[in-house]
């Protein structure tokens, strides 16, 4: 599904520990290391397909976290030339996303990367909370920064956590609570 303008309705998920650490994983047979998310079917909402990704990549359920927040519309980023598949239509010039903010209730046995038939990652690790906008893929930068941000002040309160020097950059918006989520 893409929509008018080329971009690819998506969500992302960024999974907090109560010490204010993220999970961290590395996608199957490459280096690159990212937050679990994943396209939206046309047929769901961003929370449903939050749901769905959670499970496929992480192999944790709904009992195993608690929906802090979810960013206030889509955050968007463009597909480097190289990845654009243009003999498909439409063109994918990128993917648009609502990012969710997940407090992780759970243990970590109940973390299973090979829950789904075609594992997204083959290793995880928890990182400093600012840790992946500064070494996720070039080209998602400016998103992971944008909804970090957006995020900080809650993992600060949620966590009693100081989380220090914000990244220059990006405009901070305030999240939206669970009931505004779609």
């Amino acid at each position: 599904m893409i929509d008018p303008d080329g971009y690819r309705p998506n969500v992302g998920i960024v999974l907090l520990r109560d010490d204010g650490r993220l999970f961290w994983a590395r996608r199957i047979n490459r280096d690159g290391w990212q937050f679990p998310q994943g396209g939206m079917r046309s047929d769901e909402t961003p929370l449903e397909a939050m749901y769905r990704e959670l499970e496929e990549e992480t192999g944790l359920f709904p009992e195993h976290v608690e929906v802090l927040a979810a960013t206030p519309g889509w955050l968007r980023y463009r597909l480097p030339r190289r990845y654009l598949r243009r003999n498909e239509r439409p063109v994918c010039i990128g993917q648009k996303q609502v990012w969710f903010l997940l407090r992780f209730l759970g243990e970590e046995c109940h973390l299973r990367l090979d829950a789904n038939e075609k594992p997204e990652f083959d290793i995880w690790r928890w990182v400093d909370f600012w840790y992946p906008a500064q070494n996720v893929v070039m080209f998602k930068r400016q998103v992971y920064e944008r909804a970090l941000r957006q995020f900080a002040p809650m993992v600060e309160t949620a966590c009693c956590v100081r989380l220090g020097g914000l990244p220059a950059g990006a405009d901070v918006q305030r999240p939206l609570v669970l009931a505004e989520v779609g």
